[in-house]
């Protein structure tokens, strides 16, 4: 048994050293949207989208600051009512009157929802049918929980254009107040920049793509390169699939230019096709969610929502989550203790060098929350029970309630 144990934890500390030295150094924390410049040798069109569904109570800070942004250029917002029952877009009038910006908001009633067509999606369509009569050069995505840093859409600008991005987007600081969101909110970001490595992902030449719903800066040009958002009006996690389509959309320009300098070298040569594609995702230290989860409760539905879309749903990929979570976070904190029981000191010293791995990579994080440090050697039980919430997932979507948010529910067809 003692050789087995070992042979587990040998996998499982060789699965971390992979991690830490080839996974895109996923657990660092640089690609931060304050740290970059915010020059502005141009003003371009901005239209923001903000889809609105019952949100009365967050509204009146989300609105406010988005309408303060400090950007010099023209910039409208654009609010879809999505069939809200609270007067969401009463409350969202009166904040821009007492700002003084009536003429900046633009209040649209969503229509009913189509077949086909998720709730959100089908809402930023509207706003953007709406927007597109200002010939916007950028989309501004943005959620009707987060308030925004008074720069936030001036950097995201300038980002886009000093590296000629066509999507540049952060990841908001989350709410972590109570103390489940500070047990599994830092959590939650650090998994999923371990399956979408932020280098990675800004890496034209890498095909990982991934974006941040609650703050989407996109072109115009490439949102109409791809065909606008019915590419991706069944998507529940929409902001993710955006980033690839946008992505993609590279390597179909660079096949169909090299096909046409193939056939035709000297034509190409004086109207070259510029580079597309490019896109750049950070993290915000500014920027917040203000969306609570302040129980257990709410944080399992979050991730339950959609962790099993992450899957793709593939009753494979489940089995393999629920194999290789445990043996990636569980067993170096079990094979400390059986060590420990066994004096078996070689199974106890490789369980917890795997054990201070974790914590290593996990720490940054839990710094930039400004969570307590000891925090960080509770990953092995936070990644425990994101493992049932991912269970939970699949069982939900089985019982077609998969995919359920503000009292709709999309199941996969």
């Amino acid at each position: 048994m003692g050789v087995i144990v070992l042979g587990l934890m040998l996998l499982s500390l060789t699965i971390w050293l992979g991690l830490l030295c080839f996974r895109g150094q996923f657990w660092r924390l640089d690609q931060q949207l304050e740290i970059t410049e915010t020059q502005l040798e141009s003003l371009p069109v901005v239209c923001a989208v903000v889809p609105a569904r019952n949100e009365a109570e967050l509204i009146p800070t989300s609105l406010r600051s988005l309408l303060l942004q400090d950007y010099p250029g023209s910039f409208n917002v654009f609010l879809v009512d999505d069939r809200s029952t609270d007067r969401t877009a009463n409350f969202a009038e009166g904040v821009a009157h007492a700002v003084g910006k009536p003429q900046q908001l633009h209040i649209i009633s969503g229509v009913s929802l189509p077949s086909g067509w998720s709730g959100k999606l089908w809402a930023v369509e509207q706003g953007i049918q709406n927007a597109s009569k200002f010939a916007p050069d950028y989309f501004f995505l943005t959620d009707a929980d987060i308030e925004h840093d008074v720069s936030n859409l001036r950097r995201l600008v300038a980002k886009a254009e000093q590296e000629n991005l066509d999507l540049v987007s952060v990841m908001v600081r989350l709410r972590c107040e109570s103390f489940w969101e500070k047990l599994l909110i830092p959590a939650f970001v650090f998994f999923f920049q371990k399956l979408y490595p932020f280098c990675w992902v800004n890496n034209p030449n890498n095909p990982t793509a991934a974006a941040a719903g609650g703050s989407i800066l996109i072109s115009r040009e490439a949102l109409e390169r791809i065909g606008g958002i019915q590419v991706i009006r069944q998507a529940l996690i929409d902001d993710c699939t955006l980033a690839m389509a946008v992505k993609k959309s590279r390597g179909a320009r660079e096949q169909e230019s090299r096909g046409n300098k193939e056939n035709n070298h000297a034509h190409n040569a004086q109207y070259p096709i510029p580079s597309q594609g490019r896109i750049w995702l950070g993290l915000s230290s500014l920027t917040r969610s203000l969306r609570p989860y302040d129980s257990l409760a709410t944080i399992w539905d979050m991730v339950a929502r959609t962790a099993y879309t992450q899957l793709n749903y593939s009753p494979l990929l489940l089995l393999g989550t629920l194999v290789g979570m445990p043996l990636i976070y569980l067993a170096p904190p079990v094979c400390v203790i059986l060590g420990a029981v066994w004096s078996n000191w070689a199974i106890a010293f490789t369980g917890l060098l795997g054990w201070l791995l974790m914590t290593f990579a996990y720490y940054p994080t839990i710094r930039f929350y400004k969570c307590s440090p000891w925090l960080a050697f509770s990953l092995p039980a936070i990644a425990f029970l994101y493992t049932l919430m991912t269970l939970d997932s699949a069982l939900r979507h089985w019982q077609g309630r998969g995919g359920a948010w503000k009292g709709r529910v999309y199941p996969v067809k």
